[in-house]
């Protein structure tokens, strides 16, 4: 033990005491308990490791305090609104970036021996609450300090997650790692779209976008809810015997349950399940209570950001509608960045499940088939980008207004003008007063019908028919 350091360096127990000294303090009191003044460099993460716990920063491939084996790691929350859905008014402010992925090393590993494992399988977690209240955030307030290691059952998705991401750089697809490719443990993007930023692969002479592994934003709030905060189960889980995933995937697990209702109709499944016939979302109803979960959603859903969504086709085998995305603020969309754009981490960080039902000829909905989707990455950076740089340009420009008898007509991207997306009105009715709760302002001061970003009926079509899933 090194007898200088107020903490047992091999202890985690040891050292997770010494960090919870700090809960309460803001950074700028650790700073004046360590009498040193802040020059601006470095994260906060940094802060804690050199004025609290005395060491500098190490080698990336090893725990922050090797000889315990724990990695610290400094993250955000914040407050959200109460609501039924959300009845813990907090959440994760972003995900939690970890090492960098090395693509030519990483093909040569494995998940039991590789450098995340080393480096990440036990955490020491310290939360700290961004205040937007706050101009300067060494004013923030470190909340929580605790050791967290990852649950059996995640453990097992994280693995298969890692997975999922090496062989995809095995296969010289690192440029097209999508962090809706995964579960729990995602392939982020690290750095800005400069050529710098851009490394080479083992197996393709594509150049691939430098990433970190992750532990997405929803898991984040998964551990912050149920492991720092209230240390209990908001969602019921899916997979109740870890056992089940020795062998499988959570997806198949979850296809192959459903799989046997194949050719049902939804009558007869809500009659079998006791959900309302009447119900808006009865055919997620049913695909959960299939699962075993009784509540709107599964725990597994939402550690991992999947997203239900049911396809209705018809019996002519085409898709009636479009599938929305939330609303936008005109005058907060002209200030995103692509990179930064919420559109762009949506579709980047949401895996989607598909439940696809189809009209048979006497127009009874039958249950057909399941899949988990994410968009590829190569779709969103090329036509989703067009679509979303055209939206811009217009709102700045001006959005053109064309009445044409009881209708009002606008010139932001429509279906036809794009493979893919396109723009459309969110709300239920259309609206052009101002302060309307269906009308949203444009930076020009005239009011519109809300608007969101909807995902093309014939594209949606097109990646369902990629599987062969549909006849």
């Amino acid at each position: 033990m090194n007898n200088t350091l107020p903490y047992d360096e091999y202890s985690p127990k040891s050292i997770e005491s010494y960090a919870k000294q700090i809960e309460g303090l803001t950074f700028r009191e650790i700073l004046t308990d360590a009498h040193e003044e802040y020059k601006g460099k470095g994260g906060l993460g940094q802060i804690i490791e050199k004025y609290h716990f005395m060491y500098e920063l190490n080698s990336d491939k090893e725990p922050d305090f090797n000889n315990a084996g724990v990695e610290l790691k400094v993250t955000p929350y914040k407050r959200i609104k109460k609501t039924k859905k959300n009845p813990i008014p907090y959440s994760a402010k972003e995900r939690l970036v970890m090492n960098v992925i090395n693509f030519e090393e990483i093909v040569n590993e494995s998940f039991s021996t590789s450098s995340f494992l080393h480096k990440n399988s036990l955490l020491l977690l310290l939360f700290y609450l961004h205040d937007y209240d706050k101009a300067d955030r060494l004013d923030f307030i470190i909340k929580y300090a605790q050791l967290f290691q990852y649950p059996k059952e995640d453990f097992q998705i994280i693995e298969q997650d890692w997975n999922k991401i090496v062989n995809k750089i095995r296969e010289g697809k690192a440029h097209e790692l999508s962090e809706g490719d995964t579960m729990y443990l995602g392939a982020c993007t690290k750095g800005s779209r400069k050529e710098d930023n851009y490394r080479q692969q083992p197996y393709s002479d594509t150049k691939a976008q430098q990433r970190a592994f992750s532990l997405k934003n929803s898991y984040m709030t998964h551990i912050l809810r149920n492991y720092i905060l209230e240390k209990k189960q908001t969602y019921e889980p899916i997979i109740k015997d870890s056992s089940i995933l020795e062998h499988q995937t959570l997806e198949t697990y979850v296809e192959n349950k459903i799989s046997k209702y194949y050719g049902r109709d939804i009558e007869s499944l809500c009659s079998e399940f006791n959900v309302s016939i009447h119900a808006k979302d009865k055919t997620s109803k049913v695909a959960l209570k299939i699962l075993g979960v009784n509540s709107n959603s599964a725990e597994e859903f939402k550690k991992a950001n999947i997203e239900i969504k049911t396809i209705r086709i018809e019996s002519n085998g085409i898709i009636k509608q479009h599938m929305s995305f939330p609303a936008f603020e005109f005058k907060s969309l002209i200030n995103e960045t692509w990179e930064n754009s919420n559109f762009r981490c949506k579709l980047n960080e949401t895996k989607f499940f598909f439940i696809i039902y189809r009209f048979d000829n006497t127009q009874k909905l039958i249950l057909e088939k399941t899949m988990f989707w994410n968009m590829p990455v190569n779709i969103i950076e090329t036509e989703v980008r067009q679509v979303w740089l055209k939206t811009i340009e217009t709102i700045k420009n001006g959005v053109i207004l064309t009445k044409r008898k009881t209708k009002v007509f606008n010139n932001l991207p429509s279906a036809s003008d794009n493979n893919v997306c396109h723009v459309r009105p969110h709300a239920s009715k259309a609206s052009y007063e101002p302060f309307n709760k269906n009308a949203d302002e444009l930076p020009d001061g005239r009011w519109m019908t809300k608007q969101c970003f909807w995902l093309n009926n014939n594209f949606i079509l097109n990646q369902i028919n990629k599987t062969g899933l549909t006849n």
